[in-house]
């Protein structure tokens, strides 16, 4: 228990919940952190936290206790039910995505009344959020803002997108109807991340798992079959850079902030750029193409790459990581050290 300004991190058990609680940890050893996950963390890391809540963000009464018990000035909501798990249960994925956001929505709006003043209130959407009709308005499009495209054709991309509109809803619309002034306690900001890619974990599996998979493939020594067309492009960004977004967006001041949902960007290359990029680093790779065509037609209809310039005007986005120094500095020294 501490009445301490403390910071909540749901699904902390995930690869961007390890990063971010290293970076806390050591930016602030002094705000305790608490978090909510089905899944214990693994021992190095829970000893950066103050106390672990197993359980589900649906569990009412579990976030009732951590009210209870904390005085939380920061969330960061990142659980969820996944990509392509979404796809197979669109119901549950509603039910976790969507029902599970308002809850700790409404905790957090429970906790801004608390403290008399608005609790921050940190939301990881997904490019999986916009859905262009065609190949060709893909190409048209271009680099694509934040409000264009708003149509998912995921349960996933769909969950995001409603869960950025009750986000800024419950920062600047809550109960507007209500006698006096606003009562909204909540500061929420977004980002809409592209593909994320990490060297520190395996791939599992996900709709743009593609790039890392080539990699993991190649310095194993085993072939890959490709399940996307070569011409294949969307945005990626390295788990690094997206840690270091999520610091720079939560720390920028209030005012300095003209919207609540943000696009971010590093690199956008073509499904045979990373293939080039591979083969370079592993002259044997056998990278074939075995394009799987629900999947294509879902990254289809992702933009080819994003207008960041409101993160980078804003909050000063600027990732460490372009395509060169993210595969030949990050991702593939890293990747064959794990095989060798």
């Amino acid at each position: 228990m501490s009445r301490k300004d403390s910071v909540l991190i749901t699904g902390a058990s995930g690869e961007m919940g390890h990063g971010l609680i290293a970076r806390l940890a050591a930016a602030e050893p002094e705000r305790p952190i608490i978090t909510l996950d089905l899944k214990p963390l693994p021992v190095d890391l829970a000893s950066r936290v103050h106390q672990q809540f197993p359980g589900s963000i649906l569990d009412k009464e579990l976030l009732a206790t951590i009210q209870t018990e904390y005085a939380v000035d920061r969330v960061y909501h990142l659980a969820a039910l996944l990509s392509t798990r979404s796809e197979f249960s669109p119901e549950l994925a509603h039910k976790v995505n969507v029902e599970g956001t308002l809850n700790v929505l409404e905790f957090t709006q429970r906790q801004g009344e608390s403290h008399g003043r608005p609790v921050i209130f940190f939301y990881p959407s997904s490019i999986a959020a916009y859905g262009l009709p065609s190949l060709a308005a893909k190409t048209a499009a271009g680099r694509v803002k934040e409000d264009d495209y708003n149509q998912p054709t995921t349960m996933y991309g769909a969950n995001k997108l409603y869960c950025e509109h009750l986000g800024r809803y419950y920062g600047r619309h809550y109960k507007q109807l209500a006698a006096g002034a606003p009562t909204g306690k909540v500061d929420f900001r977004c980002i809409r991340f592209p593909g994320l890619i990490s060297a520190e974990t395996l791939p599992s599996g996900g709709t743009s798992d593609y790039a890392p998979e080539m990699i993991h493939a190649a310095a194993a020594g085993k072939p890959y079959a490709c399940f996307v067309r070569p011409d294949t492009r969307i945005p990626f960004m390295t788990m690094p850079d997206a840690i270091d977004a999520i610091v720079r967006l939560v720390r920028s001041p209030r005012e300095r902030l003209s919207r609540t949902a943000y696009n971010i960007g590093a690199f956008a290359p073509a499904a045979i750029e990373i293939e080039q990029i591979v083969h370079r680093a592993f002259p044997q790779a056998a990278i074939s193409t075995d394009v799987d065509e629900k999947r294509q037609t879902i990254l289809d209809s992702w933009p080819a790459d994003v207008d960041d310039s409101a993160a980078r005007r804003d909050w000063s986005h600027q990732p460490n990581h372009d395509l060169t120094n993210a595969f030949g500095e990050y991702l593939i020294p890293s990747i064959r050290k794990r095989y060798s």
